[in-house]
């Protein structure tokens, strides 16, 4: 017996909750079998009440009973863009835990929603490049901003980067240029690669003045990605320092309905392929 988590690194906000929700079950859809959400962090501290009445789980815990229940395999789905430190870390580590209770189970960890040695899959750029047509704004070619968050991982921004790339190709002429950026950066040299800023970018002439497409590399709403968030309060200062930049933002990537057939594919890799970002075998009676 196998139990499936859509994994995400949790959130405070319920917003965020429900949407790892939806598309979990439509995961299970898709697949045929049950997916369960699970946070590897933070989401189990919402109260109840504001989730429908329904608690959040993390990830650990949630294993734990289902290895109880006779499960000798968990597959992670990774509703990530890249390779986090929260799956290459974090994930193993509490997993070996688990390991140690239930020694029998094996742990397979799917690839992120980016895999960078897999297939030349444009199925995510495809996805933001819908998001941007949506808001298209009349007139002139926009320029637009696709931004995440920020990661002191290298190889999490060059994801980004690589899908700026992809959308910039299938935009075409529906777009005056596509520029990278992040929403923060951590202090230090050694982070420059995550430059642009967000806020840096909207103070560059040629992004300050005219309509701009914010693309928002977000899977769920929380603090930073949503209304009322971080980058919503950053490009409302730009607009106070440049009253001719006019902001449209996309909907979150997590919120097409695209994104359950990429993560279809994902677990498809696990089970008929055997291509995981980690495994960790059964321990036996190590």
């Amino acid at each position: 017996m196998r139990a499936i988590f859509l994994v995400d690194n949790g959130s405070l906000k319920p917003a965020a909750v429900f949407n790892l929700r939806r598309v979990a079950a439509a995961l299970s859809d898709a697949l045929g079998e049950p997916v369960a959400p699970a946070s590897l962090l933070h989401s189990n501290k919402i109260p109840a009440e504001q989730l429908g009445g329904e608690p959040a789980r993390t990830l650990g815990p949630a294993a734990e009973h289902r290895a109880g229940e006779g499960a000798l395999e968990i597959i992670v789905i990774p509703f990530f863009f890249g390779e986090s430190r929260a799956l290459t870390d974090y994930l193993p580590r509490r997993m070996r835990e688990l390991q140690e209770r239930f020694p029998e189970v094996r742990v397979r960890v799917a690839m992120p929603l980016v895999d960078e040695y897999g297939d030349n899959d444009l199925r995510l750029a495809r996805l933001l490049a819908d998001n941007v047509m949506e808001v298209m704004p009349e007139g002139a070619p926009p320029r637009v901003a696709l931004v995440d968050h920020g990661s002191p991982i290298f190889e999490v921004t060059a994801v980004r980067n690589r899908l700026a790339g992809q959308l910039s190709a299938l935009l075409d002429e529906h777009a005056a240029c596509v520029a990278p950026a992040s929403m923060e950066r951590r202090d230090g040299d050694e982070y420059r690669f995550n430059e642009p800023l967000l806020e840096r970018l909207l103070d560059r002439p040629d992004f300050s003045d005219g309509p701009l497409v914010v693309a928002l590399l977000f899977l769920s709403p929380g603090r930073h990605a949503g209304e009322g968030g971080d980058i919503a309060e950053i490009c409302r200062e730009a607009q106070t320092r440049h009253p001719g930049l006019q902001v449209t933002f996309t909907r979150l990537v997590g919120e097409h309905d695209g994104i359950v057939d990429i993560l279809r594919t994902r677990v498809q890799q696990v089970i008929d392929h055997g291509r995981v970002l980690l495994e960790l075998a059964p321990r036996g009676g190590d």
